[in-house]
């Protein structure tokens, strides 16, 4: 079974890999043509970008055609591919706030009053299905001789914005510091809530203790995490929140803040778990201190064994594409009923509100697709999926054949 390197991006496919590929091709799975639709995408940093780009890939292996669209990064715009032929639009569109556009702050305006996704829709549980994050865990693995032992060092990674919780970072720093002669802090991100930790470390004078590392490439992210002994979340907001188990099975006890869907991330025995308080978190940090002062902390090298075994994102791509495969077999609403559907789930006057978007976004379709005919428009050759480009070029097969041949390096 041969690896081979992906369109000169240096990405290299594992045995493993090239058979799934081939499997999926091979096999007659049911394929999709599966378009992503993000604000967060590469280059920014972050755990939906990763998920995005680990489950684009995951499902390309299946056999799915997938795209992904996003707004442009500075001079990004137009179309990239990455590697296994993954297709990236860069859409110029005008970032409003925290590199949101127009279009995801008005659909998060229901955030403000539902608590999930099951009452802001009006949905019925019984077919919304919650699929976990996942982690490579050969990304991410302990090396306890990065390690200071004779100091106590928190790492915390996240980019450092009001809803990651920086500012119950700032109250967390210097009482604990005072404290704990012996506890360091290791910062990495970046965002307009630095200046708040800048003016910490310089008021209490820690630029020895609290070191500030900027953005990190995703790959720079396990050598930051192996210096630690604790990782810290003070999210205030957060739907699984991937840096937890990326910081796990690197070895590292967990101390986070409760909120949304983190207590159900890692077993009692693997995080401490706080209220969103600068009290609560310095509890939370201050028995992490003493359970690694006392030697009752299992290896970093137990934790990962354990947490290798939790989320893989194969296991998330299929257990995504059963999702789309029950999506797939509904029946398509007609456009009255869409609109009867809005106004009777959303509400008198919101439903209204909503319906009167979706009449004008509709219409505008109809003028875009009347203005310039799908006839006159050039087909894009598929790069992924069952006819890709890429797909054919490195897993070629024989017309009336069963198998398929994996050319060698």
């Amino acid at each position: 079974m041969a690896c081979r390197r992906i369109g000169g991006h240096g990405h290299t496919l594992s045995p493993t890999s090239s058979i799934n590929c081939v499997k999926a091709l091979a096999t007659g799975i049911r394929t999709h043509s599966i378009c992503m639709v993000s604000d967060f995408f590469y280059p920014n940093m972050g755990g939906v970008e990763s998920h995005i780009y680990q489950l684009s890939h995951c499902l390309i292996e299946r056999g799915h055609k997938v795209i992904i669209v996003t707004h442009a990064y500075g001079n990004r715009k137009g179309i990239r591919y990455l590697a296994n032929g993954l297709k990236v639009y860069y859409l110029p569109l005008k970032v409003m706030y925290n590199q949101s556009t127009a279009t995801t702050l008005f659909h998060s305006l229901p955030l403000l009053s539902k608590e999930n996704t099951v009452l802001r829709a009006a949905l019925n549980p019984e077919i919304v299905s919650v699929i976990p994050n996942a982690v490579d865990p050969t990304d991410f693995t302990p090396d306890p001789s990065r390690r200071d032992d004779s100091t106590i060092t928190v790492v915390v990674v996240s980019r450092l914005v009001y809803r990651k919780g920086i500012d119950l970072l700032s109250g967390i720093i210097p009482e604990l510091c005072q404290k704990y002669p012996d506890l360091h802090f290791l910062v990495g991100g970046e965002g307009p809530k630095r200046i708040v930790l800048e003016e910490v470390r310089e008021r209490y004078q820690l630029h020895d203790r609290v070191r500030l590392l900027g953005a990190l490439e995703h790959q720079d992210v396990r050598n930051v995490l192996v210096q630690g002994h604790i990782f810290l979340n003070t999210s205030l907001t957060e739907a699984f929140c991937m840096a937890i188990v990326e910081a796990a099975s690197c070895g590292l006890q967990v101390v986070s803040t409760r909120v949304g869907g983190i207590p159900e991330v890692l077993p009692e025995n693997l995080i401490i778990l706080c209220e969103p308080s600068v009290k609560s978190l310095c509890d939370g940090l201050e028995k992490a201190v003493a359970q690694i002062r006392s030697g009752t902390l299992p290896t970093p090298e137990t934790i990962h064994n354990k947490v290798k075994t939790f989320y893989t994102w194969r296991n998330v791509a299929e257990r995504t594409a059963k999702v789309y495969d029950r999506v797939a077999d509904e029946v398509v609403l007609p456009m009255d009923k869409r609109l009867d559907r809005l106004i009777s789930h959303c509400g008198s006057v919101t439903g209204c509100i909503f319906a009167l978007f979706a009449v004008l976004s509709f219409l505008f379709l109809v003028f875009l697709r009347w203005m310039t005919p799908d006839s006159i428009i050039d087909v894009a050759v598929d790069a992924t999926g069952p006819s890709g480009a890429w797909t054919q070029q490195y897993f070629p097969s024989k017309k009336g054949s069963e198998k398929e041949e994996i050319p060698d390096c």
